[in-house]
């Protein structure tokens, strides 16, 4: 397992892109979260296997149909795996 940190731009927040994020890697059996950040990009951290997280940041490049994405930098990090995806509710 391993665990990366994507941080995407565009117009992605307020076009459900969190919410949405959560139901893909969900799918893809990743645990992490998701979260905006005041510059307006949204930050995602994700743990699970390779390939899952790859198809997670090919989706990130499309997004839901209302954002507009116009880069996504990954990035592997150090942390502990989540037990879930969820959307950051913390500080």
């Amino acid at each position: 397992m391993i665990c990366k940190r994507f941080l995407v731009t565009g117009r992605v927040q307020g076009v459900f892109f969190r919410q949405s994020t959560v139901g893909v890697a969900r799918e893809l059996a990743l645990t992490g979260w998701c979260r905006n950040l005041a510059d307006g990009s949204v930050e995602v951290c994700a743990c699970g296997e390779e390939t899952a997280l790859g198809q997670l940041q090919a989706w990130l490049h499309k997004g839901p149909p209302a954002a507009r994405v116009d880069a996504v930098e990954g990035a592997l990090v150090e942390m502990e795996a989540p037990a879930s995806f969820e959307v950051w509710r913390g500080r």
